[in-house]
């Protein structure tokens, strides 16, 4: 096949593929499904297909514009929270290490009271306790920290949008800025550029090898910190409609009330930041440009430069899920990445200063 041939059957995968990084590997969805490519402790790379029920394959309904965007976003955590979870309990283990004889009275409680599925019980109390801390931080939060301001200022209630919005984006990136220094999450934003890399690499119709894959750019405006970044945008857009629709009632005066708003406009925000994500995916113009720059900065941040044996992963995961039947038709856009690419489970940064806690011990 000659190379602008090749590169139009390429192209037809344009936003077709999607996936998240994993310790010590990568998620990948396309044409042909999922599948997880993890490095494991040996050397060898293992490659598990992966069959994600959702229902947006059950239900028409469920795959309408800004219908699926919630349910895609709820279904892509869940399911990328197993995959995450999952590989870290695979490449955790190593045979030839030298086991524990003694095991703590906490472990030994677990391991009889729950036995095998004591990770998925782990990972169920992660869950639980991540979206406490979301909850806490983006929507909680800001919310009485303006109240604070307010009872100190006398500002108007006007100027809460922007005020809240500025709150969140020193979070968010705060928060990554401080975790991406951890030595685990560095060897996941590896794994995140390399994703990204190898999605490029297809997309601009190369063939899929190491050298191909390591020229490309990082930075993809499908990806889950541009979602998120999105996100926080439209939820200072939105709050701001909601403030001068609301001013002067309790709804603006009393900031419970005002959570309870913004947990109700959170299918709002999602399902128009999905449906923008998905287009940003397919398009390059002005406007794209625009809203999708503070993302792409971020992903300075949440994605690093791939050493050659990370790419590989990425490689042998994208391949799992090329379909060469499909490379021949129009397949039909796939969702945004799963957020959970760039943020990391407490499970995760628990375990990490665990770890170091040990070293230092040493």
């Amino acid at each position: 096949m000659g190379k602008n041939k090749q590169k139009n059957a390429s192209c037809r995968y344009l936003a077709t593929v999607g996936g998240q990084a994993l310790m010590e590997g990568i998620m990948m969805n396309g044409p042909k499904g999922a599948a997880m490519a993890l490095r494991m402790p040996d050397g060898s790379i293992e490659v598990t297909p992966k069959h994600p029920k959702r229902l947006r394959d059950k239900y028409k309904f469920c795959a309408l514009p800004f219908i699926r965007g919630p349910i895609a976003f709820v279904e892509n955590m869940i399911f990328g929270y197993q995959c995450l979870m999952e590989s870290a309990e695979k490449t955790s283990f190593d045979p030839n290490a030298p086991q524990e004889e003694e095991m703590s009275k906490l472990d030994r409680w677990l391991t009889d009271h729950f036995g095998p599925k004591m990770m998925s019980v782990i990972g169920i109390i992660s869950m639980v306790l991540g979206f406490a801390l979301s909850f806490g931080l983006f929507i909680a939060l800001p919310s009485y920290a303006f109240k604070g301001l307010q009872a100190l200022t006398q500002i108007s209630v006007l100027w809460r949008p922007l005020i809240e919005g500025a709150i969140k984006i020193v979070i968010f990136v705060g928060y990554m800025a401080a975790v991406s220094q951890m030595k685990e999450m560095k060897r996941l934003f590896m794994y995140h550029g390399a994703e990204h890399k190898s999605i490029f690499c297809l997309e601009a119709g190369e063939e899929l090898t190491v050298e191909n894959v390591r020229k490309q750019r990082r930075f993809h405006p499908r990806c889950g910190t541009s979602f998120l970044f999105v996100t926080i945008i439209l939820s200072i857009l939105l709050a701001a409609v909601m403030s001068v629709i609301f001013y002067g009632t309790k709804i603006t005066e009393i900031t419970i009330l005002w959570v309870l708003l913004k947990l109700l406009l959170l299918p709002i925000i999602m399902s128009v930041g999905f449906e923008f994500i998905r287009y940003a995916g397919k398009h390059d113009n002005v406007f794209v440009s625009i809203c999708a720059a503070p993302g792409l900065w971020m992903q300075r941040i949440t994605t690093k430069e791939p050493t050659d044996d990370i790419i590989e992963v990425g490689i042998a995961a994208l391949k799992a899920v090329l379909d060469d039947e499909a490379a021949q038709t129009s397949a039909p856009a796939a969702e945004p990445e799963s957020p959970l690419s760039d943020i990391p489970d407490l499970q995760t940064i628990v375990d990490e200063v665990t770890n170091q806690d040990g070293a230092d011990a040493q």
